[in-house]
């Protein structure tokens, strides 16, 4: 097998659960170390090697953990045996309620998981085209959120936190309005 179609295995085999719960957005989800721990035994049935790099690089004043994700052919050692994406994720700076290592340990670990999320053919997000109602009214279980209310008091000190829209979304429904403020509000 060529290293193209042990991926290919791979990614068609690979089944990652959403074992981590997010108590704020009710939601679950994966992390990198559950991805981690999914394509181990992929390694020794396909003769192949995950390996994971990471750097810290800044862009236009922000500053970001930059992660590239290898899958490597134990088999064949050359140049074209390697497979590779990546993933980054900006550094919040500002992320009230945790100390530094922890801000970084956290873009280094949303890092990884674009990484190895991309590499994988692991998509985290669900479909704008199935949720985009394309302006048509429909009804909603999900609340609107309101500027001035104690909810979205809240929801900024969560983005502050680390929150991002994308999380707030899954529990409130925004107006362009409010999704403005709060993107102006970080």
């Amino acid at each position: 097998m060529t290293i193209l179609e042990k991926l290919s295995a791979i990614q068609q085999e690979l089944k990652v659960n959403k074992g981590q719960f997010n108590a704020f957005g009710k939601y679950n989800y994966r992390s990198a170390e559950d991805i981690l721990d999914a394509i181990k035994p992929f390694e020794n049935k396909y003769k192949v090697l995950f390996h994971l790099t990471e750097e810290l690089k800044e862009v236009a004043g922000h500053v970001y953990m930059s992660s590239k994700a290898s899958i490597i052919d134990c088999e064949v050692l050359d140049r074209e045996s390697v497979i590779t994406s990546n993933g980054e994720a900006i550094i919040d700076f500002d992320a009230k309620g945790m100390q530094m290592p922890q801000r970084t340990g956290s873009a280094s670990s949303y890092a990884k998981k674009y990484a190895l999320g991309n590499l994988l053919l692991i998509d985290d997000t669900k479909d704008s085209d199935a949720s985009n109602t394309h302006d048509k009214s429909q009804s909603s279980s999900k609340p609107q959120l309101k500027v001035g209310t104690d909810s979205f008091a809240k929801v900024v000190q969560a983005i502050k936190n680390g929150y991002t829209i994308e999380q707030v979304k899954e529990k409130y429904t925004l107006t362009k309005a409010v999704e403005e403020h709060l993107t102006n509000n970080k």
